[in-house]
């Protein structure tokens, strides 16, 4: 039975857990979360000129990655930072961190839908997606959306929880996914709609490795390549508009 990825559900059950996401994000995957981004922005670099998309962008961690890659460019070139989710208490614990940040108004929050992105083609050098893809109702609707928002050339990049390879490995991290991690993310997230046990069971039904990349190529990216994180349990998948 496939898990409901409604955008009521999605919507109401990040605003539940809204006040300790980043404490659990952090926690769970033992602080490898920042590792994470910083290799997504040292592997896929901002460029001067045109601005930045990342989408169901939650409290703003990999726009900020982003940024802060960007701050090596002059500043009348730097690329404008643009942070989107349709949850708003995740993305008002985004704008508190952009204020603690400094960001001085190079990275913008707004709430949208990543279905229905209120921004004209070909606008962003890059469009990201961090841990959210696959809690979209429409996978691929979600891939040709972004498509359509990011310039020719540029890049597609999407950040995603996946499977270690190998027996045991594999065998233990279901194991901490499926049992441990539900625990502890109830105890100190308390939410009515089992937040923590939708997140094994929506990685779970996912499409990993390949077939990801399959349909980032069906959506119509070129040159799609994928990188395994920490043993596979993170996949990078990059692809050129």
């Amino acid at each position: 039975m496939s898990v409901d990825k409604s955008a009521k559900r999605i919507r109401a059950m990040f605003a539940q857990i809204a006040g300790r996401y980043d404490l659990l994000n952090h926690l769970l995957s033992l602080g490898i979360d920042y590792r994470w981004r910083k290799r997504t922005v040292g592997l896929v670099t901002p460029r001067p000129g045109k601005p930045i998309l990342d989408v169901c962008a939650g409290t703003a961690d990999l726009a900020l990655a982003f940024h802060a890659a960007a701050r090596k460019i002059p500043s009348s070139q730097r690329p404008l930072v643009v942070a989107a989710d349709f949850c708003r208490p995740m993305l008002s614990r985004g704008l508190a961190k952009l204020k603690r940040a400094g960001t001085q108004g190079e990275v913008v929050l707004i709430e949208a839908d990543t279905l229905r992105l209120p921004f004209a083609d070909d606008t962003f050098q890059i469009v990201s997606v961090a841990f959210g893809l696959r809690n979209l109702s429409d996978t691929l609707g979600g891939l040709r959306e972004m498509i359509r928002v990011c310039a020719r050339d540029g890049k597609v990049v999407v950040l995603e929880f996946s499977t270690p390879h190998g027996r045991l490995l594999g065998s233990a991290y279901r194991w901490y996914l499926e049992h441990l991690l539900p625990r502890i993310g109830q105890t100190l997230a308390r939410n009515r709609l089992g937040a923590y046990d939708y997140l094994p069971a929506s990685v779970a039904e996912f499409p990993q490795g390949e077939a990801l990349a399959a349909m980032m190529r069906q959506a119509g990216l070129r040159d799609v390549t994928v990188q395994r994180f920490t043993f596979g349990i993170a996949s990078l998948y990059v692809g050129t508009k």
